[in-house]
């Protein structure tokens, strides 16, 4: 059989093969095995139309498809290196919101078509991560600076290889590996916003070493507490303590460095060091490679709002609450990634280990009306926090091929501990006297010291399978299989305790700056004593845990000429449990959660290239999401981003989806595409927040929605081309890039007559769905319009780069109004960000510059509720930002 070679004339030829194979076959009975390729070089010559006879097979190869689209049958979205680079983007979080139909939530979490993050899952080079997050089971993506990743995949149809928490998509992490070539760049940033940097500032003071991201041990649990709390009783005066102990314990309490707020006059800006390094070496027959990235980065935020509560009133809402509100958070930083690997041409063993750790120390006040409060109504809040969170993972992995390639075996191992440590979480409220001074009198307005701690681990490990079998020269199927576990395993307590006088302040020592008020000569019983307000009943401590083992099984074949089927299913059998435990050793008033499901979980994708660099793509599948530990755990929260409280419901059950998705794409040049799709998702038992009215207090919980629709489509377009006038200088030698990308989502939440739900408030009864949930509304965190645009150019003489991003996100639900209630929205709007680089020497050393400008429009983040007038749940302004950093490279 001769080698067919064609350009665009062999697409009819080829259209022809796929509609009546049987047709083609019988016209050239087979001579060789040898296929014929349908090449799509331009040079290329049309063949003898004698040899286009002998023709047994026809494959389509398109030059411009990217590689890692070649490799995979799904449709998916990647993010190189050169993508991080250009975007100037600090962590995964960012990077992804450019990404087609992924928005960002909080600045942390990623809803991938608008499905909540508990529908999407996260992997680190593979192995699943835990988090650190109480409201959250998974990883907040702004953990990851974008300096240790080599480039993230975003797969939005489900193959069988991966977890089958799987409804938005899957989002796996690559870090950086050992270079081919020796490297070591050291580089320093500085940085500012309009709304923080030099102007006014809350802050307390904390401890000396604050600035490092450590504690210098001021905030450790004070002793006499720790020994009060290991006795399992409650701290209060009693038969268990004395009113003498309960007296020492509260001295030993530390007071003015965190109860004190202070105004400060000047914030500095932003500022961060980074140095990255890696080489290789020979080692026996093959190579030995190191690679490292050690930073530290310090930032400031200042945000001046308004909070308000709404309540229905007749036919309007009017505000229950309202609140000005200012707030000063120090972030600080710390990142960690080392790997060591060894390789050659059949094998690669790699060990690889992240260390991240964010601490953020806040400074908060707001003050407004409180109609639910005593007296004038009118009272002050002040906060003083400290959040630690850390991340540690380690994984060791192989790849490794046989048989000349026609074998492969991939295995990895893993373990990753995540921490959240809150302790001295302070608050103390005000309230305005008739001679307009605002006083604290222990008793009607209350003050709390919270303690808080979680602990997050899972164990993992994998192995995949893969044989080849050559069914011609051109065509192979491909058959793989594998196993993978992971033991997740959470711990979560708080304690929280008050300074109460039960007999009353006298007016002098309530005019008295806070940390007079609580220093030690006020403590006593005649004054004021420490009262351990704890919640108990399983309220304030939860085991949670979650155990998986999973077997996959998948084929991957060309099954006709241009026609490839990728099909699998994968099995699991998970186990989640919840378990409240009360502090005191009482008597637990939720039962714990017990879910134990298997699932068979099919999926199947089809791609048919039908032209040249033109495919498209059709997939379906089931999958599954699971409840999040903190959304089954009674256990309260309050979120310090908005003030809200949260609460768990145990009797949460785990979602079911159908998707189906189909997506047309052509690649016609090198690096350039336009793409276009519409997905289909059916969602059985959506969970969906929701909001419990208990009393005067706004509380978020969440509920199994009957059933729900999501549904869309999007389109993807990425363009290079230069300037056809050349005399001017600007425009010369300059390689122009225009991208962008547009979703369009809508849902429907359905809810039919008899559908239930069981709230946590009613004790497990089920309750009609209609009086918690609106039928037809749309699911919460799904925006209908998603749409991203870059404009820039590149300068390969100049070393030059500059890009114009604009990220527009259309308004979102972000929780569920209480019966009869809208629900709250978000508004993210319109996002312009500015980015230049420009690589240059000086002094013999090579040197990179870059600028980026954010939030140019000046954006300000809102959340409300409106019925006849609106009410601001949570607004301020965001304020431009800019940074500059320079780059060294040894």
């Amino acid at each position: 059989m001769k080698t067919l070679s064609l350009t665009l004339s062999g697409i009819l030829l080829a259209s022809t093969a796929l509609i009546a194979p049987g047709l083609a076959y019988a016209q050239t009975p087979p001579t060789a095995q040898t296929p014929a390729v349908i090449s799509q070089d331009p040079e290329a010559q049309d063949p003898d139309p004698e040899e286009a006879s002998d023709v047994d097979e026809i494959v389509v190869l398109g030059r411009y498809i990217p590689e890692p689209l070649r490799e995979t049958s799904e449709v998916a979205a990647f993010v190189t290196a050169e993508d991080l680079e250009r975007t100037g983007d600090d962590n995964a979080a960012a990077a992804l919101t450019r990404v087609t139909g992924l928005s960002i939530v909080e600045g942390r979490f990623v809803y991938v078509r608008g499905l909540g993050e508990r529908y999407s899952s996260a992997l680190l080079n593979g192995s699943p991560l835990p988090s650190p997050e109480p409201l959250q089971r998974v990883v907040p993506l702004d953990l990851f600076p974008s300096s240790i990743l080599e480039g993230v995949t975003v797969q939005k149809t489900y193959s069988a290889n991966y977890p089958g928490e799987f409804g938005g998509g899957v989002i796996d992490l690559t870090t950086i590996s050992a270079p081919a070539e020796p490297f070591l760049t050291f580089k320093v940033s500085m940085g500012g916003n309009t709304e923080t940097t030099g102007r006014d500032g809350l802050v307390y003071y904390g401890s000396r070493t604050d600035f490092t991201g450590f504690d210098d041990g001021t905030r450790d649990v004070p002793g006499l507490l720790r020994d009060a709390i290991a006795s399992g009783n409650r701290v209060q005066t009693g038969a268990d303590f004395t009113s003498a102990e309960i007296q020492a314990i509260g001295r030993d309490f530390v007071n003015a460095p965190l109860n004190l707020l202070q105004e400060q006059d000047y914030i500095q800006p932003n500022f961060g060091i980074e140095i990255t390094g890696g080489r290789s070496w020979a080692a026996g027959n093959g190579d030995l490679g190191v690679v490292f990235v050690a930073a530290y980065d310090n930032e400031w935020q200042t945000r001046q709002g308004i909070q308000q509560e709404a309540r229905l009133d007749v036919d309007q809402l009017v505000a229950q609450t309202s609140y000005d509100y200012r707030s000063t958070s120090n972030e600080i930083g710390l990142n960690f990634l080392g790997s060591i690997g060894w390789s050659n041409l059949d094998h690669d063993i790699k060990w690889t280990n992240l260390f991240v750790r964010r601490v953020t120390k806040e400074a908060r006040t707001r003050e407004g009306i409180d109609f639910a409060a005593p007296g004038t109504g009118e009272v002050r809040d002040d906060y003083t926090e400290w959040f630690e969170r850390d991340l540690f993972s380690s994984q060791l992995a192989g790849e490794h091929t046989f048989l000349d390639g026609a074998l492969e075996f991939d295995w990895r191992g893993a373990y990753a501990l995540t921490t959240r440590d809150s302790p001295y979480e302070k608050v103390i409220r005000y309230g305005l006297g008739a001679d307009g001074v605002y006083r604290h009198d222990g008793e009607q307005y209350r003050n709390s010291t919270t303690f808080s701690e979680l602990e997050d681990e899972i164990v993992s490990g994998g192995a995949d399978l893969r044989y080849i079998i050559p069914l011609s020269d051109a065509r192979d199927l491909t058959i793989s299989g594998g196993v993978a576990w992971f033991d997740n395993t959470r711990s979560s307590e708080q304690r929280v305790f008050r300074f109460y006088a039960p007999n009353g302040i006298p007016a002098d020592v309530q005019d008295s700056r806070v940390d007079y008020l609580f220093s030690d000569f006020n403590l006593g019983p005649n004054l004021l004593e420490l009262q351990e307000i704890t919640p108990g009943g399983g309220a304030a401590a939860y085991d949670a845990g979650l155990e998986v083992l999973a077997g996959y099984i998948q084929a991957e074949a060309e099954i006709i000429p241009l026609v490839s089927l990728s099909a699998g299913v994968r099995y699991e059998d998970g186990e989640q449990f919840v378990t409240p435990i009360d502090v005191f050793g009482n008597a637990v008033t939720f039962q714990p959660t017990q879910l134990e499901e298997q699932y068979w979980l099919p999926s199947a994708t089809l791609t048919w290239n039908f032209a040249e660099d033109l495919q498209l793509r059709l997939g379906a599948s089931q999958t599954i999401g699971r409840p999040q530990f903190r959304e089954l755990a009674p256990q309260q929260y309050l979120d310090p981003d908005n003030d809200r409280l949260f609460s768990g419901n145990p009797y949460l059950v785990d979602t079911e989806l159908l998707n189906l998705d189909a997506r047309v794409e052509w690649y016609f040049a090198r690096g350039q595409y336009v793409t276009g799709g519409v997905f289909y998702k059916d969602i059985e038992n959506p969970i969906e927040s929701a909001i419990n009215d208990t009393g005067s207090v706004l509380q978020q919980t969440y509920l199994n929605a009957p059933q729900a629709t999501l549904y869309g489509f999007e389109v993807d377009a990425k363009k290079y081309f230069e300037w056809p006038d050349h005399s001017i200088d600007f425009v010369a030698n300059k390689r122009w890039l225009v991208q962008a990308n547009y979703t369009y989502a809508d849902s429907e939440v359905t809810v039919e007559a008899g559908d239930t739900v069981r709230p946590v408030s009613a004790g497990g009864a089920t309750r009609p769905a209609g009086d918690f949930i609106i039928d037809g509304s749309k699911l919460q965190g799904q925006s209908e319009h998603l749409a991203n645009l870059q404009l820039g150019w590149e300068d390969d003489m100049a070393r030059s780069q500059a890009t114009i991003l604009v990220t527009y996100v259309s308004e979102r639900s972000s929780a569920r109004g209480r019966p009869g209630e809208p629900d709250l929205i978000q508004d993210p709007g319109v996002i312009l960000d500015f980015v230049y680089r420009k690589d240059f020497e000086w002094m013999g050393r090579d040197l990179g510059l870059s600028v980026e400008l954010r939030n140019l429009l000046d954006e300000e983040y809102i959340e409300y509720q409106e019925l006849g007038t609106r009410v601001i749940a949570n607004g301020y302004d965001l304020g431009r930002s800019g940074s500059i950093s320079l780059t060294a490279r040894f």
